[in-house]
């Protein structure tokens, strides 16, 4: 599929819908954990687990549907993952105490774990080269959107009708992201169903992978990004409904509007990318992050705010470059290649996601900068690596 047909143009949109619904349905606890904290009795630490054990199962969900996705239509299997994640999402608010609520949101895990590696494999067996970067970042663009409607949508709900109607409100939206998607994605033409492969066959895959020159450095960004990331918006609200600022739910998930600038980075650093080449593009979006990250180190309510505002920008230009990498360097199994990526990128978010508990915890916020600081090192390294293996091998 090529920019400008009629395809190229309904599978954007689907999978648009598709990273809304997924991310929406994911990320909607993020402004709740406060009131989660206080109706449970929980810790800070133990209420993003909420958050994490969705993102931890959804990483080795998506895991082990590259295993499958060679075998399984998947625009159907992607349909179900979005059906049975929004059905999940409208029971967790129905919770009667906090280990069943962990219990759905781990299942809204497993479930949501057949979308998003096999959207990128998607895109990358579908879309032609030259349109790859900008289908690419547009699909990032879903899950910008999703990720901030799940916390607008929430924290306005929540004030409202506390936590629970927020939930629900976040399920019944991610039904009808469902149905959009299942009547716009066009089916697969370059995808041939293999179900007689062997598991053998998938592990050797995955290794051939992992010894690849520049793809583990991709996976390494991926998992620092996501962490980073997540860390910073799962103790923002604590800190931001906390004296001196105080602010009601409603108005800390307004601020997540900011998301719209992720959407319009990711789309961006897509064109960018096809045009100019990954390496810098995804630098200049670390050098973003980190001063959005520097911004939020200070007092004022107006500095945060932008801080989290180009801490979002850096982020997504950042993961669409990264994502649409790990496809792209893979000559083989695309789907274990970006199912790889987002494997790390999902154990980032989980494991430093709670870890950040204890930073926040000990530290305040400037235990929770030090960390994010420390990751985008991390990730500056791994871009490093990567520039030298492109010079070596001549490649964008």
């Amino acid at each position: 599929m090529t920019r400008g047909d009629r395809r190229f143009r309904n599978a954007s949109l689907a999978l648009f819908a598709a990273g809304f619904a997924t991310f929406a349905s994911v990320y909607c606890v993020q402004p709740l954990m406060p009131l989660l904290s206080a109706h449970f009795h929980v810790t800070p630490a133990v209420s993003s687990l909420s958050l994490s054990i969705t993102t931890g199962l959804l990483a080795f969900s998506i895991l082990f549907t590259g295993l499958v996705s060679e075998a399984i239509n998947r625009k159907r299997l992607m349909g179900w993952c979005l059906a049975a994640s929004s059905l999940l999402c409208v029971l967790g608010a129905l919770a009667p105490n906090w280990p069943v609520l962990l219990l759905l949101r781990a299942l809204a895990g497993i479930a949501l774990g057949g979308v998003p590696a096999l959207a990128l494999a998607y895109l990358a067996e579908e879309t032609h080269a030259s349109a790859h970067g900008f289908a690419t970042g547009l699909y990032i663009g879903g899950t910008a959107i999703g990720g901030m409607s799940g916390r607008v949508i929430s924290g306005v709900a929540a004030d409202v009708g506390g936590w629970r109607l927020a939930m629900a409100a976040i399920g019944v939206a991610g039904m009808l992201a469902t149905l959009i998607f299942a009547r716009l994605l066009p089916a697969s033409r370059n995808f041939r169903p293999r179900p007689g492969r062997r598991l053998s066959r998938y592990i050797i895959a995955m290794a051939s992978h992992l010894r690849h020159g520049a793809l583990p450095w991709v996976f390494v960004t991926g998992f620092a990004l996501m962490g980073g990331f997540v860390t910073v918006y799962n103790y923002i609200a604590y800190r931001l409904s906390a004296p001196p600022y105080a602010l009601d739910n409603s108005v800390i998930g307004a601020i997540f509007i900011v998301y719209l600038l992720g959407t319009a980075a990711s789309i961006t650093a897509g064109r960018l990318a096809d045009s100019q080449g990954r390496a810098g593009v995804l630098a200049a979006g670390l050098v973003v992050m980190a001063t959005g990250l520097l911004l939020t180190a200070f007092g004022s309510l107006v500095l945060i705010v932008t801080g989290i505002a180009l801490l979002t920008i850096g982020f997504f230009a950042s993961h669409g470059i990264a994502s649409g990498w790990a496809g792209h360097l893979a000559d083989h199994d695309k789907g274990q290649a970006t199912g790889l990526y987002l494997l790390a990128y999902y154990i980032g978010s989980s494991v430093i996601g709670s870890l950040g508990g204890l930073f926040w915890a000990h530290g305040g916020w400037a235990g929770v900068v030090g960390l994010v600081s420390a990751l985008l090192l991390l990730a500056l390294v791994a871009l490093l690596r990567l520039w030298r293996w492109q010079a070596d091998a001549g490649s964008t």
